[in-house]
């Protein structure tokens, strides 16, 4: 099958177009063939230097797959032949999903959204299912709660959405590229973090406080929005937080830190949401599969609108 690898770690220049062998589904496991993939930092990240995921060069990286079952293990109940799937795969030491097919444990897998096209299904698992983690299992975010979340991007765009779905007051700091677009989201309040300074803004225009804060810029971004959470508020981000951190020990704040764990629940949730017309993917950009080197450049240059897609097989 066609795939594009890493021969090494290092810049966009490492990727190479090979063949390689198609993988047969264990017992749990379902055969996808992958009809998109996206691109997101962490996959820059690992093929920079990704001995730490358990990534050996020469590897198949990517972690964003919406695709059709081909083929299902003998023990797998949920999925048959022909189901339209879409998931995040496992990353550490195993093949990602910059190829034509995929297998993964079917516990991980869940229905793509009727509503979508695979190649807007595929912008959705890694960053959604991290925005949903976030939003509603970590920060337990409801109707008249005021948000803050710092990166409209790839995963904060679908965190607006889901937040202003819960009938949260949303406040986001973006580009001033994509201001006026992560209110069309659903912010109450997008800030311009070129020209403002999000703890102005709170104190001057939302009585100073937050209930929660989710990032995902890292830096000091976090501990210098102790400032602006209320007492006993919650705090979440998907990089490792910087700084001194007294006034979260004074003000009792629950930080906490959120790397993805692989699961079909926040999937089915995203989908519900997505048929109910109540979140959309936000793409950039579709490329194709042998864009990658392309779409990673894309990536690690920002300024983008939205998620890189990876058209696979003419999705």
């Amino acid at each position: 099958m066609n795939a594009m690898v890493i021969d090494d770690f290092g810049d966009t220049d490492v990727f190479e177009h090979r063949e390689i062998e198609k993988p047969s589904p264990g017992p749990t496991e379902v055969l996808v063939r992958v009809r998109a993939s996206s691109v997101n930092p962490v996959d820059c990240k690992i093929r920079q230097a990704g001995s730490w995921a358990g990534i050996s060069p020469p590897a198949v990286i990517g972690y964003d797959i919406s695709g059709v079952v081909e083929a299902v293990g003998e023990t797998v109940t949920d999925f048959d032949v022909g189901d339209e799937v879409f998931y995040t795969p496992e990353i550490f030491g195993e093949q990602g999903s910059y190829t034509e097919y995929h297998a993964a444990d079917e516990s991980i897998v869940a229905r793509k959204p009727e509503s979508l096209s695979h190649a807007e299904a595929a912008a959705l698992p890694l960053a959604g299912a991290t925005a949903w983690e976030a939003v509603v299992t970590r920060g337990d975010v409801t109707a008249g709660k005021t948000v803050l979340i710092h990166g409209a991007g790839g995963v904060g765009s679908h965190a607006v959405q889901i937040a202003a779905t819960a009938g949260a007051q949303v406040i986001a700091t973006a580009s001033p590229k994509t201001v006026e677009q992560t209110e069309n989201l659903g912010a109450t309040r997008a800030i311009d973090y070129e020209a403002e300074n999000f703890i102005n803004v709170i104190e001057s225009e939302f009585d100073g406080s937050v209930d929660l804060v989710f990032d995902t810029v890292g830096g000091e971004t976090l501990v210098e929005s102790t400032e602006i959470t209320k007492p006993h508020g919650q705090m979440v981000t998907i990089l490792e937080p910087e700084g001194a951190w007294g006034t979260a020990y004074q003000k009792n704040l629950g930080v906490q830190m959120l790397f993805l764990e692989r699961a079909r629940r926040p999937l089915d949730a995203l989908r519900r949401l997505v048929d109910r017309g109540q979140l959309d993917p936000v793409i950039d950009s579709v490329l194709s599969l042998e864009e990658v080197a392309e779409a990673h450049d894309m990536v690690e240059g920002g300024g983008l609108t939205g998620k890189v897609v990876l058209d696979v097989v003419g999705s």
